[in-house]
């Protein structure tokens, strides 16, 4: 199996790996409680989802 003859430059590496960053994921708005939270998942807040309240959530 052949191997490479030369190593290849940090210019060549880093443009490579340019597009490897982490984005942040996309949150909404809850419409119960105006808390961030994930879309198309219950509110970790309040427990509702869709205008139901799918989870019952201790008072904290």
């Amino acid at each position: 199996m052949p191997n490479p003859k030369r190593r290849h430059s940090h210019q060549r590496k880093n443009t490579r790996r340019a597009h490897d960053r982490l984005v942040a994921g996309s949150r909404s708005e809850c419409p119960n409680c105006h808390e961030q939270k994930l879309p198309h998942r219950v509110c970790p807040h309040c427990g509702y989802y869709r205008d139901r309240e799918v989870i019952a959530v201790p008072e904290r």
